[in-house]
């Protein structure tokens, strides 16, 4: 399904089941070493998805970590290898990595979850008046609520990498583009400051990809 969602010269690797056997790379160990079972499964096998798409970039295997420093969306975040830029998800079910040259994608979102409706009261937290007077209208058959949900949560990886500043649900208006039944596309519009660590142009707003397949919904932005 992954591979539906990211361009050309992206790689990717998606799981539906935990393999076994397979274990964290020296250093990784300590990120999960009081986590429950469920979240170090989500968390070894991951990572492993994203190691599989890296070899697809002649990339040789190595620890992904995360900054022990910062703030918590920092010490949340990957650190990648010099030169790539990625984006793991995990939910029940399922796991995926994506990674790219940094010379070629800028940063890399993505983003996976069930397709059913959001808890009551999740959407009015998570979204502007804007965006859910426009899910109001939209056609039966789909979890809007959850799309959008899952384009916010891509839009913030996408964000991160380049910012390392948090972004709220509340500072990003997305808007829908449907372009099959269970697929289309989506803009970003990123309502607050978008300058950059490096300099470089600043963020205004992110092209994204959005697909419903397998009872899941997925979403990635691979931003050039």
């Amino acid at each position: 399904m992954i591979e539906q969602v990211v361009p050309s010269g992206v790689a990717s690797m998606e799981t539906f089941a935990d393999p076994p056997g397979i274990a964290p790379m020296p250093g990784e160990e300590a990120i999960i070493a009081r986590a429950v079972d469920k979240r170090r499964r989500e968390f070894i096998t991951a990572r492993d998805c994203a190691r599989k798409a890296m070899a697809q970039l002649g990339v040789e295997p190595a620890p992904i970590l995360r900054s022990a420093t910062g703030s918590p969306q920092e010490k949340a975040a990957p650190i990648w290898p010099q030169g790539i830029v990625g984006s793991i998800t995990h939910t029940d079910g399922y796991r995926a990595a994506v990674v790219a040259y940094k010379l070629q994608i800028r940063s890399l979102g993505i983003d996976a979850e069930p397709h059913e409706a959001l808890p009551e009261g999740v959407l009015d937290h998570t979204s502007i008046a804007e965006e859910r007077a426009v899910l109001a209208t939209r056609p039966s058959g789909l979890h809007w609520d959850r799309l959008l949900f899952c384009a916010k949560e891509a839009t913030f990886k996408t964000w991160f990498p380049l910012t390392k500043r948090w972004l709220g649900f509340e500072d990003a208006h997305i808007t829908f583009e449907q372009t099959g039944e269970q697929s289309g596309t989506f803009v970003s519009k990123l309502l607050v400051d978008g300058s950059v660590i490096d300099g470089g142009t600043p963020l205004a707003s992110f092209d994204g990809v959005w697909r419903v397949e397998q009872g899941f919904i997925l979403t990635s932005i691979a931003l050039t």
